[in-house]
């Protein structure tokens, strides 16, 4: 039956004790545990048939007759012999000497915790519906202390006691007792929903087992919960059996030698491997490291909404840290309260605060619609939005068990992507990675410890068929002495594949007892982890390889219109640019569980684009500016061109047109009047002259002969000079030279003129870019007494920058040219 209580549970410490810590409850009389310092632990309860009322009885925790017990795990820590009777010790050191804030922070995270006793627990307690109850809320209060010293709140919102018989079979075999309960709670959860169940049991679980749990399945629909036996009359030792069996769920392994710092005497750690007395104190920093691993990769997705206050048991009271119904702000005890908009005596807001917790409060203030709130921590996570009313970020949903994730390669399972190159990673270290499948199939065809598909329901190892190899103990291929497990030791399997000889290389933690084959307190980690891919459209569950539409992921997309996937709610999550709940019509994505998505998002994204596009532009207006006042520096040096000179030998049946060529801004003059020594030539080679100036080298006849019976006209009109003074006698004809080939014409390589090009173009020409002829052009332009002919196969560059200087041959002939800055920009493209 289920049953509720007022709230008469409490948390708190010694006044002017340092390290001190008390767990209370005051339902009937005063019952709990009061730590004054590491090690003076003292037990209240009430006096059983006690004549005088408020009759208590004070006791140290040593005294607590707590049976031996061993709780030991297949990997992660050696079997240690540490007592359970550690535990209430350790409260005091869970208060680090400070009143622990119950304030509803961004860090704090709650499991909403189903218990159940079965009918053995009621029997145990005389049929005494009310003694059962009382227990097993006590048991919880311990639990939720413990856990806030992590950040994690543990509210109790199911209590279900079969004081009429069980509803499942419960045996002494706690795997098969596991097995039957989970599917149990995995059937109840549509009508009680938890994140976690934990069943107590009157009855005694063979050897010396008091609890089972999966490892990492926290949140898992599936399998987040636990098996504990009932071992002590107080509560507080169902307490720490709880909290240790949880704590594989979390992620948590057995503490190693070197984690638990606390002194047996003292108390000891939760997550020792095996109890006894006095009982379990603390979560080590071992501990801590195991849970932020397990949250960063993606686990406990359901820890980060706050719990349903209206079947939370304990009763509506303003300063428990829970923002209940008719309060409007909950900060904790008046004296433990820093919230500047709560009243923390009545639970009111301050005047002009619209919230005081939560994600989606600042300053005081509600924050707007749509913004972020919980952004994706992994490719099988969604982000949330706050709603603009609620001071709390919306539940973590993510997507629906067996969704695709990493390219198709893995499944999604309770919000982690999970592979065997990550599980190999985790066990190996870096450059791990899956061994080939044959290395699954001859190592777990086995079914001993070092090669198996899990147990049974009678706890003996079973073989892996084919099928269901990839499901068993993992194998992994790696270069490493060792796993990383304190007391793991390798198991090397060499097989043949390919022709090679490869090392399979599993994991097995040992015992250094005789007891080698006993019955652990979780599921064996070293198997490969539920939710893994096995093959296609297949994945790892309960040590087999199932069809992954068992799930029916796939069955629930197929109503998003193939423009988003179903959450763990079974709702539509639907890409950008289409709206819930089907992802059939326009809008802004997200879900109905998730917040909505408002366009206001995008604004951050504006406001970052926003400067750089100033700046973008700011840059192009500078440069078109640079680039105008160098064009009005090219026209003005375009009235005074600059000249290339380049001699060679010319043809004599060269054509003379009479007006020069048909480009402007090619001349060439027909006659000299300069006088020019041979220095000052030399010296005019890059010289600006006007556009009348002769720009021809000077060259002196050869004598005639007495023999020549006539002279040719030379090709130009002898130049005036000082040096050759005009005669009028005619000079007598120049007779033809004997028969004989002519001299071979000069090449003028084209690094040669590119050099001349360099040498000769002014600094402006550094803005010149290039002066492009067209592929394959043909080009005929008269140059006074010249005609240019150029056939180019190939881009015709020229450049004045000394990187980029590129010429292609003339034909072997070059003529004295003048470029001004027309030629820039006419380009010289010619007719093709």
């Amino acid at each position: 039956m289920n049953v509720r209580n007022d709230h008469c549970y409490y948390h708190g410490t010694v006044r002017g004790a340092e390290d001190s810590s008390v767990v209370l409850s005051t339902c009937s009389g005063l019952s709990g545990m009061i730590a004054l310092n590491h090690s003076a632990v003292y037990m209240i309860e009430p006096l059983a048939n006690h004549s005088v009322s408020q009759g208590h009885a004070v006791y140290r925790a040593e005294s607590l007759k707590i049976p031996m017990s061993t709780c030991n795990q297949h990997y992660g820590g050696e079997n240690r012999t540490d007592k359970l009777s550690e535990l209430v010790e350790g409260i005091a050191l869970a208060g680090h000497g400070t009143r622990e804030k119950r304030d509803v922070s961004r860090n704090m995270k709650y499991v909403e915790l189903m218990v159940v006793a079965d009918h053995a627990e009621f029997l145990k307690h005389d049929r005494d519906l009310n003694k059962t109850k009382t227990k097993l809320l006590e048991a919880a209060n311990y639990v939720d202390k413990y856990y806030k010293a992590l950040n994690i709140r543990v509210a109790l919102i199911q209590l279900e006691i079969w004081n009429d018989g069980d509803k499942i079979s419960i045996t002494e075999n706690p795997y098969k007792t596991l097995e039957a309960f989970l599917t149990w709670r995995r059937k109840q959860l549509r009508q009680l929903p938890n994140d976690n169940a934990q069943l107590i049991t009157g009855l005694s679980f063979h050897g010396t087992t008091i609890g089972l749990a999966p490892l990492k399945a926290m949140c898992s629909e599936y399998q987040s919960g636990g098996v504990n036996s009932d071992h002590s009359v107080n509560a507080v030792g169902v307490a720490a059996t709880m909290a240790h069996e949880m704590g594989h769920n979390f992620g948590m392994n057995h503490d190693s030698d070197h984690c638990c710092k606390a002194l047996a005497e003292d108390g000891g750690c939760i997550m020792a491997a095996a109890t006894g007395h006095p009982f379990p104190r603390v979560f080590n920093p071992c501990n801590q490291e195991d849970l932020k691993r397990y949250l960063s990769s993606g686990g406990g997705k359901c820890l980060f909404n706050l719990p349903n206050t209206r079947v939370m048991y304990g009763g509506h009271r303003c300063g428990n840290g829970y923002l209940e119904e008719g309060e409007e702000c909950d900060c904790g005890d008046v004296e433990e309260c820093s919230s500047p908009c709560c009243n923390a005596n009545n639970c009111t807001l301050k005047a002009g605060a619209e919230c005081a917790h939560g994600v989606c409060c600042e300053n005081c203030k509600l924050k707007s619609s749509g913004v972020l709130c919980r952004s994706s921590s992994g490719s099988c996570d969604l982000p949330e939005y706050c709603d603009g009313k609620s001071e709390s970020c919306p539940a973590n949903f993510y997507l629906m068990d067996g969704s695709p994730c990493a390219h198709g390669q893995a499944y999604c399972y309770t919000g982690m992507c999970s592979t065997l190159k990550q599980q190999c990673l985790s066990l190996w270290g870096k450059d791990a990675r899956a061994a080939p499948d044959l290395c699954f199939i001859k190592v777990n065809e086995a079914g001993d410890a070092y090669g198996n598909c899990g147990k049974n329901s009678t706890g003996e190892y079973r073989k892996c068929t084919e099928r269901d190899a990839k499901c068993g103990k993992i194998q992994c291929l790696s270069a490493a002495e060792k796993p990383i497990g304190a007391n793991a030791v390798a198991i090397d399997t060499t097989i043949e594949y390919n022709k090679q000889k490869v090392r399979c290389r599993g994991t097995h933690v040992y015992r250094p007892s005789k007891e080698e084959e006993f019955v652990g307190d979780t599921l064996d980690p070293g198997l490969v982890m539920t939710g893994t891919k096995c093959g296609d459209n297949a994945i790892c569950f309960g040590g087999e390889c199932r069809n992954a539409s068992f799930l029916q992921a796939d069955k629930c997309s197929a109503k998003c219109h193939g423009h988003g996937m179903c959450n763990n709610n079974r709702n539509c999550h639907c890409d950008p640019g289409w709206a819930p709940p089907n992802c059939d019509q326009a809008g802004n994505g997200g879900s109905q569980d998730s917040g909505p998505v408002q366009p206001e998002s995008n604004l951050l994204v504006l406001l970052v684009l926003l400067p750089v596009v100033l700046f973008l532009g700011l840059g192009m207006l500078f440069l078109y500016w640079c680039y105008k006042r160098k064009l009005h520096s090219l026209k003005d040096v375009a009235h005074h061109p600059h000249q290339i000179t380049v001699s060679v030998p010319t043809s004599s049946d060269s054509k003379t047109p009479s007006s020069g060529h048909a480009n402007p801004t090619f001349q060439l003059n027909k006659t000299n009047t300069d006088k020019m020594t041979a220095n000052q030539q030399a010296n005019s080679v890059g010289t600006p002259r006007s556009r009348n100036s002769s720009v021809r080298p000077v060259v002196k006849p050869p004598p005639v002969p007495a023999y020549a019976p006539q002279q040719k006209s030379p090709p130009f009109s002898a130049p005036s000079s000082s040096s050759y003074p005009s005669s009028s006698v005619a000079p007598k004809p120049r007779p033809n030279p004997p028969s004989r080939p002519p001299p071979p014409r000069p090449v003028t390589k084209p690094n040669q003129i590119a050099q001349r090009l360099e040498t000769d173009f002014p600094p402006w020409s550094l803005f010149v870019t290039a002066l492009i002829l067209k592929t394959s052009a043909s080009f005929q332009k008269p140059l006074g007494l010249y005609t240019l002919n150029i056939h180019s196969r190939t881009p015709f560059f020229v450049r004045s920058l000394p990187a980029c200087t590129r010429m292609h041959p003339v034909l072997g002939e070059t003529l004295p040219i003048l470029l001004s800055s027309e030629v820039v920009e006419a380009g010289l493209y010619g007719e093709e």
